[in-house]
């Protein structure tokens, strides 16, 4: 379930003590969860093929998306068969697994799954029990690795490396689990993971991702991409509906645009209605929302594409986690 972020989970507030209660009933719940997996009475499926778990433990955005598709990239270079598996959130599918290609209906496999298709062009499987997608998956014969987008707390998916990707902004917010606070797992979770990565740096065992220059294209062209920085001073209308569409409209700011900002809910399900205005001013959107609304967005609808780089640190120690999992799924096969 997608949660929308409030201020008081920033800050710890006269609300986030009223709620603390049931704060303690949730840590509960999770411990127990917890215990049940660790006693075997819940059971986790663990692939034989290399899985990656990308994920966080707060609610919001926190980068995620662009980075996994730096990581699909990357893998890539490294001579891998990357293919991914995600929740499929949003999706309305009438059966489960859905396989996921770049002509997908996005009602329903979910807006994010195809984007990262449209993006990392490789094999992808959604599930609401991710562990479904991994074996459809390896069904298909396609892949010799595994990214989960999202699924650090989906227990019943085994995995050989995860990777907790950290909002740069808001951090651990006020550091209470939900629902007083934007926590889903206690804050020594993290320390767990294999490895940790935001975009600002400031804790200890945190690697750091650089937002590339973002860009921007026509809804209608894609290839034709030019630095936003190009439009300094320009009037624009922005429009979203993701997890957090004011870090969005300040991005746009930050690059000297002027923005008129329409957010919605996270996944959103657009209607031509949403995107029509008296006036032709550009109509600029992320490219989680684009994908929705290709066949009705005016032609003055711009998309804008957001990139991150790791450092060469974390990409120096995710090769050693690559190569110690390749070992161990040896000796496995062969034992």
């Amino acid at each position: 379930m997608k949660l929308h972020y409030p201020d008081f989970w920033q800050d710890k507030t006269a609300i986030s003590f009223i709620l603390l209660p049931f704060t303690g009933l949730f840590i509960a719940l999770t411990a127990l969860r917890h215990l049940m997996y660790r006693l075997g009475l819940f059971n986790t499926y663990k692939s034989q093929l290399p899985v990656i778990v990308v994920g966080n433990i707060t609610v919001g955005g926190s980068g995620k998306t662009p980075f996994v598709i730096w990581l699909v990239a990357h893998l890539k270079k490294l001579g891998y068969k990357p293919g991914m598996v995600s929740r499929g959130y949003g999706g309305k599918a009438s059966s489960w697994p859905q396989q996921v290609r770049v002509d997908s209906d996005p009602a329903t496999v979910g807006d994010e799954a195809l984007l990262l298709v449209l993006r990392c062009r490789c094999p992808m499987a959604v599930a609401p029990q991710r562990s479904d997608a991994v074996r459809a998956l390896e069904a298909e014969g396609q892949v010799d690795i595994i990214i989960s987008d999202d699924g650090l707390q989906h227990y019943a998916m085994g995995r050989d490396i995860e990777i907790a990707v950290v909002d740069g902004v808001r951090q651990q917010g006020n550091g209470f689990m939900l629902p007083a606070g934007p926590l889903r797992e206690p804050l020594s979770r993290l320390d767990s993971v294999d490895l940790l990565i935001t975009s600002q740096a400031k804790l200890r065992r945190q690697h750091h991702m650089e937002m590339m220059e973002p860009r921007i294209y026509p809804i209608t062209d894609p290839q034709s991409r030019q630095p936003l920085s190009a439009w300094d001073g320009q009037q624009v209308r922005a429009i979203a509906g993701i997890g957090d569409p004011q870090r969005f409209f300040e991005m746009l700011r930050s690059q000297g645009l002027s923005v008129i900002d329409v957010a919605f809910p996270d996944h959103h399900p657009y209607q031509p209605s949403d995107l029509q205005f008296d006036d032709a001013i550009p109509l600029l959107m992320t490219e989680k929302d684009a994908v929705k609304c290709h066949s009705f967005a005016p032609a003055h609808t711009w998309v804008v594409s957001i990139d991150v780089e790791p450092d060469e640190p974390f990409k120096h120690r995710l090769s050693l986690l690559l190569n110690d999992v390749a070992a161990k799924k040896q000796t496995s096969e062969e034992d």
